[in-house]
């Protein structure tokens, strides 16, 4: 089955090292011949949630908003990759997410959280859960934390553990069972 995925990096920060496990997440996506469109808050920005996307007349809405509308009407599921900002989310990362509502609809979501530390950003991928049950589109059961982000990977983006590289596997296996799934189910309508 052809899947496309959204991957919604949070980060807009100069020196984030986070790019690295995302970038390594989109890679594994395509080698499994996955469509991946990737949200990057810094090459996609979208002002402070004044509008959400819903609010705009159709042709209206800024040019980044609109792409990115299109992005997530077109994805079957959502890989968010965050940090952790004082045990949460980074606010690059709420503010998109705020911006749109029924283009997540019934899409299952993944949580990879990260960090420079050793719980590799798994309280906020605690939070980040409830946000993404909230706009529509509940995570799988499974997280997958990077501790240590800024040495996990080489020049080059490959895994330095063979443990990232199984829990990786595993992690985009359930995520791929559930965007199936849910795909097939949404040809047969939803319940609003």
């Amino acid at each position: 089955m052809e899947l496309t995925i959204s991957i919604i990096y949070g980060s807009a920060r100069n020196e984030r090292q986070g790019i690295k496990a995302a970038r390594f997440l989109e890679r594994q996506l395509k080698r499994r011949k996955i469509k991946v469109h990737f949200v990057d808050p810094l090459e996609l920005p979208l002002p402070f949630l004044d509008k959400m996307y819903k609010e705009y007349e159709p042709g209206t809405a800024p040019e980044n908003m609109e792409k990115l509308a299109d992005w997530f009407r077109e994805a079957d599921a959502f890989l968010v990759v965050t940090a952790e900002y004082n045990h949460s989310v980074p606010p690059a990362l709420k503010n998109l997410l705020d911006h749109f509502q029924k283009e997540y609809f019934f899409k299952p979501s993944a949580i990879a959280s990260y960090s420079t530390g050793h719980f590799g950003g798994v309280r906020a991928a605690v939070h980040l859960r409830a946000i993404l049950g909230e706009l529509g589109m509940p995570s799988i059961s499974s997280m997958l934390p990077f501790p240590g982000v800024g040495n996990l990977f080489d020049k080059n983006l490959i895994s330095r553990s063979e443990i990232v590289d199984k829990s990786a596997n595993s992690f985009l296996d359930e995520l791929l069972w559930y965007a199936e799934g849910l795909k097939e189910k949404r040809k047969t309508g939803v319940p609003f």
